[in-house]
């Protein structure tokens, strides 16, 4: 298995951490599947036709489990640099674009509310890429594991409660299961893939 599959999932860099925010993790609501459904399609309508799909990834699409309340998109793309030159278009629904934002090939845009409170997140990757099929076996084997996703919703809930403000502590808390349990989805979803 390709380090590179591993190695990104909690890449972060100094950006990601200038500003402190409060770590907040709720129980699961089950309206985020529609709010995920609805910004989906101004997002498509947005950007036209370089859209090839949008998922819905993060703990937010794994039912029943604690998440930060922030909508996760996994949006595959034709061309990167045509989603470049439509930033525009992101940032008339609200969305800040911050480019590759540690993570090579991605593009990601954030999105918070009026009283500046994170609620979306868009990763977008062009087509096929590793790091798509990465989020998606890691959302698909938690939803059909659901052991190992209370698991790691209680571990979200406690290190937010151990580190409140300090996000880097908060992820690298959450590194070593997400980079074991995603090594086991990789391989849960090629053994999938090859009945």
């Amino acid at each position: 298995m390709s380090s590179k599959l591993l190695g990104c999932w909690a890449s972060r860099t100094s950006q990601e951490n200038r500003l402190p925010r409060r770590i907040l993790v709720v129980t699961h609501n089950p309206a985020w599947g529609n709010e995920f459904e609805a910004e989906a399609k101004h997002i498509a309508l947005a950007l036209g036709d370089i859209v090839v799909r949008l998922h819905h990834i993060g703990s937010t699409a794994i039912p029943g489990i604690f998440a930060k309340p922030i909508i996760d998109f996994l949006m595959e793309v034709e061309d990167i640099v045509e989603l470049d030159d439509r930033s525009s278009s992101m940032e008339e629904l609200g969305y800040e674009a911050m480019g590759e934002f540690g993570i090579p090939r991605r593009r990601y845009f954030r999105k918070n509310n009026a009283s500046g409170v994170r609620t979306h997140q868009v990763h977008a990757f062009e087509a096929d890429s590793p790091e798509v099929e990465r989020h998606l076996a890691f959302r698909d084997y938690m939803i059909a594991h659901p052991v190992e996703a209370q698991m790691y919703g209680e571990l979200k809930q406690r290190l937010a409660r151990e580190h409140p403000d300090d996000m880097e502590a908060y992820m690298d808390g959450k590194d070593p299961f997400i980079k074991e349990h995603e090594a086991k989805a990789i391989a849960w979803r090629l053994s999938q893939t090859a009945k």
